[in-house]
Protein backbone atom coordinates (compact mmCIF):
# COMPACT_ATOMS: atom_id res chain seq x y z
CA UNK A 1 0.00 0.00 0.00
CA UNK A 2 1.49 3.21 -0.70
CA UNK A 3 1.97 5.64 1.95
CA UNK A 4 0.65 9.02 2.13
CA UNK A 5 4.29 10.51 0.97
CA UNK A 6 3.93 8.28 -2.12
CA UNK A 7 0.86 9.66 -2.80
CA UNK A 8 1.86 13.43 -2.80
CA UNK A 9 5.07 12.80 -4.57
CA UNK A 10 2.78 11.42 -7.96
CA UNK A 11 1.15 14.98 -7.43
CA UNK A 12 1.48 16.73 -10.78
CA UNK A 13 1.98 20.46 -10.28
CA UNK A 14 -0.21 23.47 -11.06
CA UNK A 15 1.52 26.43 -12.97
CA UNK A 16 0.10 30.18 -13.12
CA UNK A 17 1.07 31.16 -16.82
CA UNK A 18 0.89 34.90 -17.49
CA UNK A 19 0.80 34.75 -21.24
CA UNK A 20 0.26 38.75 -22.30
CA UNK A 21 -2.38 41.52 -23.36
CA UNK A 22 -3.07 39.63 -26.43
CA UNK A 23 -0.56 39.22 -28.97
CA UNK A 24 0.60 35.84 -29.25
CA UNK A 25 4.28 36.55 -29.72
CA UNK A 26 3.86 38.43 -26.62
CA UNK A 27 4.38 35.25 -25.01
CA UNK A 28 7.91 34.75 -22.94
CA UNK A 29 9.96 31.35 -23.67
CA UNK A 30 9.15 30.40 -20.38
CA UNK A 31 5.87 30.50 -21.11
CA UNK A 32 6.07 29.01 -24.29
CA UNK A 33 7.99 26.38 -22.60
CA UNK A 34 5.42 25.47 -19.87
CA UNK A 35 2.33 25.22 -22.39
CA UNK A 36 4.33 22.71 -24.93
CA UNK A 37 4.81 20.80 -22.00
CA UNK A 38 1.81 20.58 -19.68
CA UNK A 39 -0.70 17.67 -19.93
CA UNK A 40 -3.56 20.08 -19.44
CA UNK A 41 -3.73 23.47 -20.14
CA UNK A 42 -6.68 25.76 -18.46
CA UNK A 43 -8.22 29.04 -18.67
CA UNK A 44 -11.25 30.87 -17.91
CA UNK A 45 -14.17 30.23 -20.19
CA UNK A 46 -15.66 32.77 -22.80
CA UNK A 47 -18.90 34.19 -22.75
CA UNK A 48 -22.10 33.58 -25.32
CA UNK A 49 -19.82 30.28 -25.98
CA UNK A 50 -17.04 31.70 -27.63
CA UNK A 51 -13.80 31.45 -26.89
CA UNK A 52 -12.09 33.47 -24.29
CA UNK A 53 -8.89 35.76 -24.28
CA UNK A 54 -6.46 33.66 -23.16
CA UNK A 55 -8.09 30.69 -25.14
CA UNK A 56 -7.24 32.64 -28.01
CA UNK A 57 -3.66 33.52 -27.20
CA UNK A 58 -2.57 30.10 -26.25
CA UNK A 59 -4.19 28.36 -29.42
CA UNK A 60 -1.38 28.76 -31.44
CA UNK A 61 1.08 27.50 -29.94
CA UNK A 62 -0.91 24.25 -28.42
CA UNK A 63 -0.07 20.88 -29.45
CA UNK A 64 -2.54 17.80 -28.06
CA UNK A 65 -3.12 18.60 -24.68
CA UNK A 66 -6.16 18.40 -22.65
CA UNK A 67 -7.83 21.99 -22.60
CA UNK A 68 -9.81 22.53 -19.71
CA UNK A 69 -11.96 25.87 -19.51
CA UNK A 70 -13.28 27.14 -15.94
CA UNK A 71 -16.00 29.02 -15.47
CA UNK A 72 -15.31 32.06 -13.57
CA UNK A 73 -18.53 34.67 -13.49
CA UNK A 74 -18.05 38.17 -14.58
CA UNK A 75 -20.17 39.21 -11.27
CA UNK A 76 -19.44 40.85 -7.89
CA UNK A 77 -21.75 38.54 -5.54
CA UNK A 78 -19.22 36.98 -3.13
CA UNK A 79 -21.35 34.01 -2.76
CA UNK A 80 -21.59 33.41 -6.63
CA UNK A 81 -18.05 33.77 -6.79
CA UNK A 82 -16.69 31.40 -4.15
CA UNK A 83 -18.93 28.63 -5.59
CA UNK A 84 -17.23 29.32 -9.19
CA UNK A 85 -13.64 29.37 -7.55
CA UNK A 86 -14.29 26.14 -5.36
CA UNK A 87 -15.52 24.31 -8.51
CA UNK A 88 -12.86 25.50 -10.58
CA UNK A 89 -10.61 24.30 -7.72
CA UNK A 90 -12.21 20.59 -7.92
CA UNK A 91 -11.94 20.13 -11.21
CA UNK A 92 -7.86 21.19 -11.31
CA UNK A 93 -7.40 18.77 -8.24
CA UNK A 94 -9.07 15.91 -10.41
CA UNK A 95 -5.81 16.27 -12.80
CA UNK A 96 -3.47 17.16 -10.46
CA UNK A 97 -4.42 13.78 -8.29
CA UNK A 98 -3.62 11.95 -11.61
CA UNK A 99 -0.37 13.28 -11.54
CA UNK A 100 -0.87 15.33 -14.57
CA UNK A 101 0.83 19.01 -14.82
CA UNK A 102 -1.82 21.62 -15.23
CA UNK A 103 -1.18 24.87 -16.38
CA UNK A 104 -3.47 27.76 -15.98
CA UNK A 105 -3.33 30.78 -18.79
CA UNK A 106 -4.12 33.98 -17.14
CA UNK A 107 -4.10 37.26 -19.56
CA UNK A 108 -1.65 39.82 -18.58
CA UNK A 109 0.69 39.14 -15.32
CA UNK A 110 -0.04 36.13 -13.22
CA UNK A 111 0.16 38.39 -9.79
CA UNK A 112 -1.79 41.38 -11.85
CA UNK A 113 -5.35 41.47 -10.75
CA UNK A 114 -5.07 37.85 -11.87
CA UNK A 115 -7.95 35.29 -11.92
CA UNK A 116 -5.32 32.69 -11.02
CA UNK A 117 -4.88 33.97 -7.90
CA UNK A 118 -8.24 33.03 -6.34
CA UNK A 119 -7.87 29.44 -8.08
CA UNK A 120 -4.42 28.92 -6.15
CA UNK A 121 -5.48 30.34 -2.85
CA UNK A 122 -8.54 28.33 -3.34
CA UNK A 123 -6.44 24.96 -3.99
CA UNK A 124 -4.12 25.62 -1.00
CA UNK A 125 -7.23 25.89 1.63
CA UNK A 126 -8.57 22.87 -0.01
CA UNK A 127 -5.85 20.73 -0.59
CA UNK A 128 -2.53 21.58 1.41
CA UNK A 129 -0.41 19.62 -0.38
CA UNK A 130 -0.82 21.27 -3.78
CA UNK A 131 2.31 22.71 -5.60
CA UNK A 132 2.24 25.66 -7.15
CA UNK A 133 4.36 27.39 -9.59
CA UNK A 134 4.48 31.07 -10.99
CA UNK A 135 5.55 32.34 -14.35
CA UNK A 136 5.37 36.30 -15.04
CA UNK A 137 3.99 37.64 -18.13
CA UNK A 138 3.48 41.10 -19.52
CA UNK A 139 0.58 43.30 -17.92
CA UNK A 140 -1.57 45.45 -19.68
CA UNK A 141 -0.55 48.99 -18.14
CA UNK A 142 2.94 48.11 -19.89
CA UNK A 143 1.45 47.21 -23.55
CA UNK A 144 -0.74 50.15 -23.25
CA UNK A 145 2.01 52.64 -22.88
CA UNK A 146 3.81 50.40 -25.71
CA UNK A 147 1.27 51.13 -28.37
CA UNK A 148 1.12 54.82 -27.45
CA UNK A 149 4.27 55.28 -27.55
CA UNK A 150 5.61 56.64 -24.16
CA UNK A 151 6.97 55.53 -21.33
CA UNK A 152 4.83 54.79 -18.71
CA UNK A 153 7.49 56.38 -15.78
CA UNK A 154 10.06 58.97 -15.90
CA UNK A 155 12.26 60.63 -13.14
CA UNK A 156 10.27 60.17 -9.98
CA UNK A 157 7.07 59.72 -11.61
CA UNK A 158 4.60 58.83 -8.62
CA UNK A 159 2.66 55.85 -10.17
CA UNK A 160 -0.83 54.69 -9.51
CA UNK A 161 -3.06 51.55 -10.80
CA UNK A 162 -6.43 51.10 -10.07
CA UNK A 163 -8.61 48.37 -10.80
CA UNK A 164 -12.17 49.74 -11.23
CA UNK A 165 -12.85 53.59 -10.35
CA UNK A 166 -16.86 53.75 -8.23
CA UNK A 167 -16.18 57.00 -6.27
CA UNK A 168 -14.78 59.96 -7.90
CA UNK A 169 -13.74 61.40 -5.28
CA UNK A 170 -11.32 58.50 -4.52
CA UNK A 171 -9.41 59.42 -7.93
CA UNK A 172 -9.84 63.23 -7.62
CA UNK A 173 -7.66 62.47 -4.48
CA UNK A 174 -5.27 60.51 -6.40
CA UNK A 175 -4.90 63.20 -9.29
CA UNK A 176 -3.65 65.36 -6.32
CA UNK A 177 -0.31 63.54 -6.05
CA UNK A 178 0.24 61.20 -8.62
CA UNK A 179 2.28 61.84 -11.53
CA UNK A 180 0.65 58.92 -13.80
CA UNK A 181 -2.36 57.01 -12.69
CA UNK A 182 -3.55 54.27 -14.99
CA UNK A 183 -7.16 52.92 -14.60
CA UNK A 184 -8.59 49.37 -15.77
CA UNK A 185 -11.98 48.53 -16.85
CA UNK A 186 -12.82 52.19 -17.32
CA UNK A 187 -15.81 51.44 -19.59
CA UNK A 188 -18.95 51.77 -17.19
CA UNK A 189 -17.63 55.19 -15.84
CA UNK A 190 -15.85 56.30 -18.73
CA UNK A 191 -18.39 59.55 -18.73
CA UNK A 192 -17.69 60.57 -15.16
CA UNK A 193 -14.14 60.23 -15.24
CA UNK A 194 -13.95 62.63 -18.45
CA UNK A 195 -16.24 65.01 -16.73
CA UNK A 196 -13.61 65.27 -14.04
CA UNK A 197 -10.20 65.10 -16.38
CA UNK A 198 -12.13 68.11 -18.45
CA UNK A 199 -12.72 70.31 -14.79
CA UNK A 200 -8.94 69.70 -14.44
CA UNK A 201 -7.92 70.40 -17.26
CA UNK A 202 -5.85 66.97 -18.23
CA UNK A 203 -7.90 65.52 -21.40
CA UNK A 204 -4.94 66.69 -23.42
CA UNK A 205 -2.67 64.34 -21.22
CA UNK A 206 -4.91 61.51 -21.19
CA UNK A 207 -5.69 58.35 -23.26
CA UNK A 208 -7.73 55.24 -23.69
CA UNK A 209 -6.38 51.92 -25.26
CA UNK A 210 -8.77 49.52 -26.20
CA UNK A 211 -7.71 45.84 -26.56
CA UNK A 212 -4.14 46.66 -26.66
CA UNK A 213 -1.77 44.83 -28.59
CA UNK A 214 -4.89 42.99 -30.56
CA UNK A 215 -5.70 43.08 -33.83
CA UNK A 216 -8.74 45.11 -33.11
CA UNK A 217 -6.98 47.24 -30.82
CA UNK A 218 -7.63 51.03 -31.07
CA UNK A 219 -6.76 54.03 -29.12
CA UNK A 220 -8.50 57.71 -28.22
CA UNK A 221 -6.82 60.79 -28.20
CA UNK A 222 -7.17 63.65 -27.86
CA UNK A 223 -9.63 63.07 -25.21
CA UNK A 224 -11.19 66.33 -25.74
CA UNK A 225 -13.11 64.59 -29.25
CA UNK A 226 -14.45 61.42 -27.09
CA UNK A 227 -16.56 62.76 -24.46
CA UNK A 228 -18.36 59.66 -24.82
CA UNK A 229 -17.39 56.05 -26.11
CA UNK A 230 -18.90 52.76 -25.93
CA UNK A 231 -15.65 50.96 -23.83
CA UNK A 232 -15.65 47.17 -23.97
CA UNK A 233 -14.09 45.14 -21.01
CA UNK A 234 -10.74 45.49 -21.81
CA UNK A 235 -10.65 49.28 -22.00
CA UNK A 236 -7.38 51.14 -20.04
CA UNK A 237 -7.42 55.06 -19.16
CA UNK A 238 -3.73 56.82 -19.23
CA UNK A 239 -3.41 59.87 -17.42
CA UNK A 240 -0.37 61.81 -16.76
CA UNK A 241 -1.05 64.50 -14.26
CA UNK A 242 2.86 65.31 -13.35
CA UNK A 243 5.44 68.12 -14.41
CA UNK A 244 7.72 65.77 -16.03
CA UNK A 245 8.02 66.29 -19.42
CA UNK A 246 7.53 63.60 -22.10
CA UNK A 247 10.36 62.95 -24.45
Amino acid sequence: MASNLDYFSELGILTGVGIGPGDPDLLTLKALKCLQSADVIAFPKGRNGQPGLAQRIVAPHLGQQRQLPLEFPYVLDQSELSRAWQQACDRVWQCLSQGQNVVFACEGDISFYSTFNYLALSLKQRYPAVHINQVPGICSPMAAVSALGLPLTMQDDKLVVLPAIYAMADLEATLTWADVVVLLKVGSVYSKIWALLERRQLLEQSWVIVNATQPNQRIYRPLTLHPHIDLPYFSLMVIRSGANPLP
